[in-house]
């Protein structure tokens, strides 16, 4: 049986609106995927529209309410997310080839291809809604610095441009308190 979130690009000649909210089971498989606590509501809807001859355009909103693990303690953060979801399928798309390529400032378009399938739109649109470091409230921002045993860590004053010079003239100054 086909998915029904999944549309053949080739038959959308006129707007077609989608409502997917997934299912306890469909949820907790996007849980386990995304490394969540816990996702209680998710919805996706929208319109996939023809946008000129041979182009299609996404339009939607996310809805969310996504838990996760705070990177300091651990407890759970709830996050709700509310978020437009645009996306242009361009027929005359070329994906950029090479070793270094620059990244296109349009981040909505892609490449027409045979199907779009809603679904992973929606899983994708979550992912990169999702709080990249999330904190419980009243927890502060830990400071960790990471080095090799017996050599102190380089802190930001290292960093400045003259602090080389610094550190050359305090070793002369005790060489000079020696004597």
């Amino acid at each position: 049986m086909p998915d029904a979130n999944v549309l053949a690009t080739s038959k959308i000649v006129q707007p077609v609106e989608f409502d997917i909210r997934p299912d306890e089971t469909r949820r907790a498989e996007i849980v386990e995927r995304l490394g969540l606590s816990g996702l209680r509501k998710l919805s996706f809807s929208g319109m996939i529209a023809p946008d000129g001859p041979r182009d299609l355009r996404l339009e939607a909103t996310l809805g969310a309410t996504a838990v996760q693990p705070c990177v300091v303690t651990g407890d759970p953060v709830t996050t709700r997310i509310d978020t437009p979801v645009l996306r242009q399928y361009m027929a005359e798309f070329e994906l950029p080839e090479g070793d270094e390529v620059e990244m296109p400032e349009d981040d909505s378009l892609e490449p027409l291809t045979e199907s779009i399938d809603l679904s992973a739109i929606m899983e994708e649109a979550l992912a990169l809604a999702l709080p990249d470091f999330p904190r419980a409230d009243g927890v502060d921002p830990v400071d960790i610095t990471v080095t090799e045993p017996g050599i102190d860590p380089m802190t930001d004053e290292d960093a400045r441009p003259f602090a080389s010079l610094k550190g050359l003239r305090d070793k002369l100054a005790d060489r000079d308190g020696e004597d």
